[in-house]
């Protein structure tokens, strides 16, 4: 090798072995700048972790940067944490004012529920944990609020309902003693009276049925209800209703229909149903109930009629204490607006569900769902060979695990216009 080219090869040798050297230089100095940023977290108070990861409700902690270092898994859940931040701006600043003077807080929050409109209503607790970081304890009472506000609402409900009769009662007995030289006005305002009487002993009547059907445990003795049979009753029960309307009533039952439960209770549920039907048809319509065993599992009441059937909006809300679709109306057939809400709470205290189909201009059909007592097995030819009897079936051997099933939509429509 010439000495010229000797002298360019040492050359490009010399410019990469600086270039590398310079590239090192440059990445130990970008490590040592990122060493001093991210400093290192202070350890959690002994024990932390360990409560955070069996606690129901949501707990966090974050450090002095508000950075969430740990949390229960009920703080993902329901929204309030996400990765290392805070989602709520409201709770950073809980925690930011306890951080800077100490002073343990408590206070109520209504919080955004994800992205939506929906609203969460939290309990949070905010306290110091050791020099460095701060706990918040967050209690979901979203619940516990709508229950306080049903009450408000029931209250104040009950209120303006008994009000109207009791307002009737009085004026009609005013108005009766002025005309008491008048033998056709007073016939005519006694009457009113005993009609005002009668609606107020049903609104008290249902009041107190409907508080008894809230309780935690109604129907303390079950028994096995014969589902066709309560039907019967129920269209007994209207038959007066429906010939003062001029509603023909046809019900067509299936054997085998039985549950465990209280007759009385189911009677009353298919009843109000009923009533509710014939209350909201025309004169000369049709209102049809049917009773069935879908699936061996599943007793289902069907009350179809031909109304003006309900909108979406407020299908959602019929089933609401004081509720009425047509407020004009229920008034003028003497309706309490609780009947729909009876029937949901006896249904549910079964273990069963009621749904609505309905269209407008094609009226409406409800449905009741509930679990069917197993039919008694055929005695065994060989062997003791003994029926059991209904007694010796406990309810819950009965009932078992049965799933509740709703009614669809197209066997509404194959029942619609042929009760």
């Amino acid at each position: 090798m010439d000495p010229t080219t000797a002298a360019i090869l040492g050359g490009i040798a010399g410019l990469a072995l600086g270039g590398v050297a310079v590239l090192a230089v440059r990445l130990s100095d970008r490590a040592r700048r990122n060493e001093v940023v991210i400093a290192p977290t202070p350890d959690l108070p002994p024990g932390v972790a360990e409560v955070l990861a069996v606690l129901r409700s949501s707990g966090i902690v974050v450090d002095s940067s508000d950075r969430v270092v740990n949390n229960s898994p009920a703080a993902v859940a329901r929204g309030l944490v996400r990765g290392q931040e805070l989602v709520h701006p409201e709770l950073l600043q809980l925690a930011r004012a306890v951080r800077r003077d100490g002073v343990i807080r408590e206070v109520e929050l209504d919080l955004r529920k994800g992205i939506g409109e929906a609203r969460l209503v939290v309990a949070a607790r905010v306290a110091p944990l050791g020099a460095d970081h701060v706990l918040l304890l967050v209690e979901d009472i979203s619940q516990a609020r709508l229950v306080e506000e049903v009450r408000r609402d029931f209250l104040a409900n009950v209120s303006h309902e008994l009000k109207t009769p009791v307002g009737g009662i009085s004026l009609l007995a005013e108005t009766l003693l002025d005309a008491a030289d008048d033998p056709e006005a007073v016939q005519r305002f006694a009457a009113r009276i005993g009609i005002e009487s009668r609606r107020l002993a049903n609104l008290v009547k249902e009041i107190v049925e409907l508080s008894r059907l809230q309780g935690t445990d109604v129907i303390t003795d079950p028994a096995l209800v014969d589902v066709g049979a309560c039907a019967q009753d129920a269209v007994e029960r209207n038959h007066l209703l429906a010939e003062e309307n001029g509603i023909d009533v046809a019900i067509q039952t299936e054997p085998d229909c039985e549950v465990w439960g209280d007759g009385e209770l189911v009677t009353t549920a298919i009843a109000n149903l009923i009533g509710n039907a014939i209350s909201y048809s025309d004169s000369g319509t049709r209102v049809g109930v049917s009773t069935r065993r879908r699936d061996g599992t599943v007793v289902e009441v069907a009350v179809t009629d031909q109304g003006l059937g309900i909108s979406p909006d407020e299908q959602k809300r019929i089933f609401e204490r004081f509720y009425r679709v047509d407020a004009a109306r229920s008034r003028a057939t003497g309706g309490t607006g609780l009947g729909l809400a009876i029937v949901k709470h006896v249904v549910e205290n079964h273990g069963g569900t009621v749904t609505v189909w309905s269209q407008m201009g094609r009226g409406s059909t409800f449905t009741i769902s509930l679990p069917a007592a197993p039919p008694v097995p055929a005695a065994v030819e060989s062997g003791s060979g003994s029926q059991p009897s209904d007694s010796d079936l406990s309810p819950v051997e009965a009932v078992g695990h049965a799933p509740i099933g709703s009614h669809p939509a197209n066997a509404a429509n194959a029942t619609r216009g042929q009760p």
